[in-house]
């Protein structure tokens, strides 16, 4: 799991010129601190992403805790990057408007931890029901789990919007579930 170097990154291009377009002053400072902190530390990786990305045999085997801290905030390439922090581009104007920085802030954090929680143990639990122990090894990193988690969050604070999934409309909140299946049918892993 490593960065392919010295290319252009269309995707970070991409984001920043988006970026541009909202306008920095019409971003909410939490929001666009996210947005800031993850290109930082794709730019800047405090390790590679083999030694930040989250997974039962690092957590809980090796109790290799630092990584539910460090891999939510780190990205497999500059799409992954680009896709992930559009969508909280837009989740964090319309939710830190309602809920206020310091709240926002607050879910941002506990999210951020408890995603990689949620991960591991899931995993393990596909190890164990399924007797596969190749679950164990398999190693996350991104932020799109606290992503689908704010999502619902907005879908609570803005109930009976319509969403379109893969040319389906939806309520919004059977939407987000639909969008996480359609995910991993497009983008498996």
């Amino acid at each position: 799991m490593q960065r392919r170097q010295g290319r252009v990154n269309a995707g970070l291009l991409l984001l920043l010129y988006q970026i541009s377009q909202v306008g920095l002053q019409n971003i909410p400072p939490v929001t666009l601190g996210v947005l800031a902190l993850n290109v930082f530390l794709f730019l800047n990786p405090v390790r590679p992403l083999s030694e930040v990305c989250i997974s039962v045999n690092e957590a809980i085997y090796k109790k290799n805790w630092q990584r539910l801290l460090l891999s939510p905030f780190h990205h497999a390439d500059d799409w992954h990057l680009y896709y992930n922090m559009i969508s909280m581009l837009w989740k964090g104007i319309m939710l830190e408007k309602k809920l206020k920085s310091i709240w926002f802030a607050y879910i941002i954090a506990v999210f951020s931890v408890l995603i990689g929680v949620v991960y591991v143990v899931l995993e393990f639990l596909l190890v164990k029901i399924l007797d596969d122990p190749s679950y164990e090894m398999s190693c996350g990193v991104g932020f799109s789990g606290v992503l689908f988690a704010l999502k619902v969050l907005n879908n609570h604070y803005n109930p009976g919007r319509v969403s379109t999934v893969l040319g389906l409309r939806l309520s919004s909140k059977y939407a987000c579930w639909a969008e996480l299946v359609a995910i991993h049918l497009i983008a498996p892993g």
